[in-house]
């Protein structure tokens, strides 16, 4: 059974989907159905016996292109809706333990081509409003399969968090005539909370950070989607996504568990574009190498967060992250 349904207190669509129940759950990597099919073994997800990027429909959809009618009927209070829409699986490598910290900066920049070429067919789609391209790394954020991996889910509906962000850079600019990231960029370019950069792009541990090592990272210039860059700035924007990966994983010394998420404008008419500006948000979990910053009673029930590192305290011990590990058996 899925359907979307329509919270009216919130103003949000919440997304049921309970045959995602049955979906595998952390098996023995002789099992993993993201590895390539060997000869002799059943057939996996990718029926190949190598690949350098694969991308393939979820068995397991939250949304799909022609999905069940709802179970329930809507009102005009609760109003239900099927589950259209897309759910892809991006898998980079066919080695079961290579995270995306570990691949070549080519194959990083051709995985920012493939996701661009995802985003624009998914965006040509009448159902789709939004496409959410993230990954979540490591078991205490709840994946399901060891095997690293990305999605991409093609929303009927531009998601809460995004259409808020959005209508909050709406009003900066109707107040100030500019992008409110361009400013943003360009402020946190002049301070010192910059993790990695180069001419084209920016990364940097935000001013009000939610995590204690959140990073942001964004074109310099006003860009919507991977779509706007240029191949030498698909390059540039992997190039520092591998800096600050790297960082992360010699932060404490071990592979750090994240939630990688990728903003990119709506896929209407263009209403959006003028305050749409691409960024990658990239949330660990971990607030010291043994501890975890969970989700509490602020952050979920007020969603009011409460953070227990100083941006610049984080920026800095990133830094030094990528200058020990240049000095040290860690380096890339």
């Amino acid at each position: 059974m899925s359907e979307r349904r329509y919270d009216a207190p919130s103003g949000e669509w919440r997304t049921f989907a309970t045959h995602r129940q049955d979906r595998l759950f952390l098996p023995n990597p002789a099992e993993c159905p993201l590895c390539p099919t060997r000869p002799g073994c059943p057939p996996t997800e990718i029926p190949v016996p190598h690949y350098d990027i694969a991308v393939f429909d979820n068995r397991f959809p939250s949304f799909t292109e022609h999905p069940p009618p709802p179970s329930v009927p809507g009102t005009a209070l609760h109003p239900v809706t099927p589950t259209v829409g897309a759910s892809e699986v991006v898998v980079w490598s066919d080695d079961h333990t290579l995270t995306l910290t570990d691949l070549p900066l080519a194959r990083l920049a051709r995985l920012m081509d493939v996701w661009a070429e995802r985003y624009a067919e998914l965006s040509a789609r009448e159902e789709v409003a939004y496409v959410f391209i993230f990954e979540n790394k490591g078991r205490v954020v709840g994946v399901t399969l060891d095997h690293p991996h990305g999605q991409i889910y093609a929303y009927p509906e531009v998601p809460p968090r995004s259409r808020h962000a959005l209508e909050v850079a709406r009003r900066y600019m109707r107040d100030h005539g500019r992008c409110l990231r361009c400013d943003t960029g360009a402020d946190e370019a002049a301070g010192n909370r910059v993790v990695a950069e180069n001419e084209h792009v920016i990364a940097y541990v935000p001013f009000a950070a939610r995590f204690p090592y959140e990073v942001q990272i964004q074109p310099r210039r006003h860009a919507t989607t991977l779509l706007d860059l240029a191949d030498h700035e698909r390059w540039a924007l992997a190039s520092v996504l591998h800096d600050v990966l790297v960082d992360y994983d010699n932060l404490f010394g071990f592979s750090l568990p994240y939630v990688l998420a990728m903003q990119q404008a709506p896929t209407d008419d263009g209403d959006w574009l003028e305050v749409s500006h691409l960024h990658i948000e990239i949330t660990p979990l971990h607030r010291t190498s043994t501890k975890l910053k969970f989700l509490a009673g602020s952050e979920l029930a007020a969603g009011a967060y409460i953070n227990d590192v100083m941006p610049e305290d984080a920026a800095n011990a990133l830094r030094r992250a990528r200058t020990t590990a240049l000095a040290g058996p860690m380096a890339r």
